[in-house]
């Protein structure tokens, strides 16, 4: 049987893959179907224009499906009680506008609950709950991965830096972090476009200003096909040194479009990895930060500092890096 209007309401805090079975399966019942998203507005939820884009993403291709908002004060669930049904079940059928025929709910509701009391009207389809559980993926989502739709993975992705000066393996440990937590990562943005003369001592003032925007759509495009973590080599504010170091010409203007990108950058973790392995030449590193790279190091770490940014050091061998950074990340995702 078909239906005209249908509802299936919830939080959506966060969206899981049993949220995902129960709109597909109300949408194919239903000409109509209404997902009404809940809000807390003093609950600490996820922002729900990002739960909205969310439900958007998963059904936007099927076509008769409509996504509402709905409002309330309550401090906590427990405190959403008969003081708001009756007033946000009006609320949810004026913005429907027509009769609602069928309301979907999971089957842990009883006949005492919120949709049978305000929704007489209207027939109450239980959906079977199983193990799959919002409370549970808020506790740990990196424990429950499997549980979270590709479209609401990319929100709980974890950013990690890996930050310091010349040879110190940044990249080879980003892409060894990468390989171990199987995911992906970014590679340092101004790696070839600092050779477009030949050597990084003529680059351009618009190199460095391609070098910073570049770097960030990477960092943006990246983290949607991250699995839990994304790793990233260098940031703005390791170009603003090299800015100085390099003598850009335009140096001004570039350090407002660095300070500007590290503003809205916001990293769960940052590895500041120190100059205590042999310094290797490859390709056009500068034989003057080889000569005094504790200062060098120093300088970066300064500009690091000075823009509020906190880092775990990470030194000794190459293996004593690497287990380190493996356990800062591991608790990263424990916590």
């Amino acid at each position: 049987m078909q239906y005209n209007v249908g509802m299936y309401g919830g939080s959506f805090n966060p969206l899981h893959l049993g949220h995902v079975d129960c709109i597909i399966q109300a949408a194919n019942m239903c000409r109509e179907l209404y997902i009404v998203l809940s809000v807390g507005n003093n609950r600490g939820e996820i922002n729900y224009r990002v739960r909205y884009r969310w439900l958007y993403q998963l059904t936007k291709h099927i076509g008769n499906v409509k996504i509402i908002t709905l409002f309330d004060d309550a401090a906590t669930k427990a405190d959403y009680t008969e003081e708001y049904w009756d007033s946000d079940a009006k609320k949810v059928k004026e913005q429907i506008g027509k009769p609602i025929d069928i309301v979907f709910c999971g089957d842990d509701y009883d006949e005492n609950s919120f949709w049978n009391k305000c929704y007489p009207e209207s027939e109450i389809y239980f959906f079977p709950r199983n193990d799959i559980s919002s409370t549970e993926i808020r506790k740990n989502p990196y424990k429950r991965w499997d549980w979270i739709p590709n479209v609401a993975k990319p929100y709980f992705v974890k950013k990690v830096l890996l930050m310091g000066g010349e040879s110190t393996g940044k990249s080879t440990l980003t892409i060894n972090l990468a390989n171990r937590f199987n995911t992906n990562y970014i590679d340092e943005a101004g790696r070839d476009i600092s050779e477009r003369s030949g050597t990084d001592m003529l680059m351009l003032s618009e190199d460095f200003t391609e070098i910073l925007l570049q770097h960030k759509l990477n960092e943006i495009n990246a983290i949607n096909n991250s699995n839990k973590v994304l790793f990233i080599d260098t940031d703005t504010l390791v170009t603003q040194f090299y800015m100085s170091f390099l003598n850009d010409p335009e140096i001004d203007r570039n350090k407002a479009l660095s300070d500007a990108i590290d503003a809205v950058n916001e990293y769960d973790l940052i590895l500041f990895l120190e100059p205590d392995v042999a310094f290797v030449q490859d390709g056009d590193r500068s034989e003057v930060i080889r000569d005094d790279r504790e200062t060098y190091s120093n300088k970066i770490k300064d500009l690091i500092t000075s823009h509020g940014k906190n880092f775990i050091v990470i030194n000794g061998t190459y293996q004593e890096r690497y287990v380190k950074a493996v356990e800062a990340v591991e608790r990263l995702l424990s916590d």
